[in-house]
């Protein structure tokens, strides 16, 4: 790659480049960029990669198949950052080798991280950003990894993100030449708190940031999802097979899918939504399609959630039961027993069985509240420099209860002065029928960046998001994502497949 010019650095950027020790003499060849000094960190390769030719470590190669087949040629620099003694946090940073953007994407993991997010990467090269992830300072999605480590415990809870970023900005500044012109972050789940914590505790890493089904307050989200499976173990009776929740989730489509007057097996506001399981109870023995009295006890109290301290641990919403084995299966779900037993107790053997919500919540938010929970609601550092904040969750997740989002949404409106002044900065997104991140019955495919990336970089807030579905990578039904607290409303006429038919409407 020829070398690029670099006109004379703003004192922004300079002071950028000096911070990490990049020298300041122009741009350099993707090659050139393994001599780099870097404060703090070592880089430690730095090529060219052909366009389709990227293979993930340890993954297929090119390929039927390959999701990476179609990249553009880029820039793969990885690194090694150690802002402690017992850091050793790696990081990626790809960078167009044509058509850049201008622009850096940088990406969130899932569960307990310790892997490169390839994936999210090529998504955000494949549309033009300089992109950056992170382990976060391990490998392996095991929570081992804390034990007599707590430098290790504080990279992956709020650290290794920002060590990030900053190194990221600076290598794709020496490689182009210039700074990026914005910053975004993108995450889900742990990359969701990754995303919240971001602009938290480092206002100014990023002009805007999308956080997916986060796992906002981290004590009482894996509380919750114990209590979930606490409740469905709590004898043999309680537990429902896996084998009962289709009928559940048939039923509670039935009671509750024309709510809002169309009929799609999709529950498009779950608070509307008053489904008794008990219509389910077995009139005479126990089959399939329906639920003894103990497992009615049981559906009711997984919809219902509990209260601890002051708190509540919100339930799964109903449209979420086909995935209810995430958290009632034969297995409480591994990281919130990880985070009970190794973060919390200290006790590998911890028994969740023994879960007492009034006690241990606030046993867990004096333990790991500082550095885990990310639950201020006090963006105004982020905003006051034009931070914007997309939030999305889906109404179906199994996985971390909906709730949680928009108590966290409430709150910011309130610390920012009620909702009016809060929606020009931040739009949450309740997507109806989704599950996890992804999936599930309802039209959960959506470009957030574009949304976020409009509304920073030209002040178009998100009025709407356009969605789909598809089955078999067919395309059957569109619709508008709406800002909370509207949804999509159907006209009244026209096909109820066609978003072109529905417009978002506050309650």
């Amino acid at each position: 790659m020829p070398r690029i010019s670099l006109a004379k650095p703003s004192s922004a950027l300079w002071a950028l480049l000096v911070t990490v020790g990049i020298p300041v003499r122009g741009a350099a060849s993707c090659e050139s960029l393994s001599s780099l000094a870097m404060k703090g960190g070592t880089v430690t390769a730095a090529g060219t990669v052909a366009a389709g030719a990227f293979q993930q470590p340890g993954g297929r190669g090119n390929g039927r198949g390959n999701a990476f087949a179609s990249l553009p040629a880029f820039c793969r620099v990885a690194a090694t950052l150690t802002p402690t003694s017992d850091s050793e946090i790696k990081i990626e940073v790809w960078m167009p080798a044509t058509n850049w953007n201008g622009n850096l994407e940088s990406v969130g993991n899932g569960a307990w991280a310790g892997s490169i997010g390839y994936a999210a990467m090529g998504t955000a090269l494949a549309a033009g950003y300089a992109t950056a992830s992170t382990d976060t300072g391990h490998t392996g999605g095991s929570v081992t990894f804390v034990v007599d480590h707590p430098e290790k415990l504080n990279d992956f809870a709020y650290r290794a993100v920002h060590e990030m970023t900053i190194a990221s900005k600076a290598i794709t500044a020496g490689f182009y030449g210039q700074a990026p012109k914005h910053s975004y972050f993108n995450g889900c789940s742990t990359g969701g708190r990754q995303a919240l914590t971001e602009a938290q505790r480092y206002p100014n890493d990023y002009d805007g940031i999308i956080a997916g089904d986060p796992d906002v307050v981290a004590s009482r989200v894996h509380a919750a999802q114990l209590y979930a499976g606490q409740v469905a173990h709590s004898s043999d009776a309680s537990y429902i097979p896996p084998g009962k929740y289709a009928a559940l989730h048939d039923a509670a489509l039935a009671a509750c899918d024309a709510l809002d007057g169309v009929k799609d097996r999709v529950i498009e506001d779950p608070t509307r939504c008053h489904f008794d399981p008990k219509v389910l109870e077995c009139k005479g023995a126990d089959e399939p399609s329906c639920l003894t009295a103990a497992q009615v006890d049981t559906a009711k109290k997984t919809y219902a959630g509990t209260r601890a301290g002051k708190g509540a641990l919100w339930g799964l919403e109903p449209g979420s039961e086909a995935g209810w084995a995430s958290l009632s299966g034969p297995q409480p779900l591994g990281i919130a027993l990880d985070t009970y037993q190794y973060l919390v107790f200290k006790d590998p053997k911890w028994d969740y069985h023994t879960l007492n919500p009034e006690k241990d919540v606030p046993a867990a938010e004096k333990a790991i509240g500082s550095f885990m929970d990310s639950g201020d609601a006090d963006l105004r550092p982020f905003f006051s420099h034009g931070g914007k904040l997309v939030m999305y969750h889906g109404w179906a997740d199994p996985g971390i209860p909906p709730m949680f989002s928009v108590e966290y949404y409430k709150n910011i409106e309130e610390k920012a002065g009620g909702a009016k002044k809060a929606e020009s900065s931040i739009r949450l997104f309740m997507v109806p029928g989704m599950g996890h991140c992804a999936g599930g019955d309802g039209t959960s495919t959506f470009n957030a960046m574009a949304a976020l990336a409009d509304w920073v970089e030209q002040g178009k807030a998100p009025a709407q998001i356009p969605a789909s579905h598809a089955t078999r990578g067919q395309t059957d039904r569109t619709r508008p994502l709406c800002p909370y607290p509207q949804t999509a409303v159907y006209k009244g006429s026209g096909s109820t497949d066609d978003a072109a038919n529905f417009s978002c409407k506050a309650p």
